[in-house]
């Protein structure tokens, strides 16, 4: 089952918005500073603590310049598998549409309990990319 956020809309260009999303050592700026702590990255992998949850990670493992961005749950760190998707829309040089996706890989007893916080995630990520300065 898919996650969507609801859809976004951004005053910066795709090439802004992709340059910054898909480096891991700019994306902590996206997460919310109450929840994420412990924030470690290269440019393709990260590790942070979410609480309550604890320590989870995530890989980019496909990126298409001004697009996509999917990024995996790392296995090193995370018990539960999972799959996100970002995705850039140019509508022109000052409106870039945005499009959240997670897809988690969980048993359809938990879907329920988890459906609803992970579309706040999806939904304050996208809250988050529409109010941050992505300028050069």
């Amino acid at each position: 089952m898919k996650i969507e956020s609801k859809i976004g809309k951004s005053a910066h260009s795709d090439e802004q918005i992709y340059a910054f999303v898909s480096n891991f050592h700019n994306f902590k700026d996206l997460l919310p500073a109450k929840r994420v702590t412990g924030w470690e990255a290269s440019e393709d992998k990260c590790s942070f603590n979410v609480d309550p949850l604890g320590r989870t990670g995530l890989m980019i493992i496909e990126k298409q310049p001004s697009k996509l961005i999917k990024m995996v749950s790392d296995p090193e760190f995370s018990s539960y598998q999972f799959t996100i998707w970002i995705q850039l829309k140019h509508v022109s040089q000052t409106d870039t549409r945005v499009k959240i996706t997670v897809e988690p890989q969980v048993n359809r007893m938990m879907l329920p309990m988890i459906k609803v916080p992970l579309k706040k995630f999806a939904d304050g990520l996208i809250d988050k990319i529409e109010e941050f300065d992505f300028g050069e």
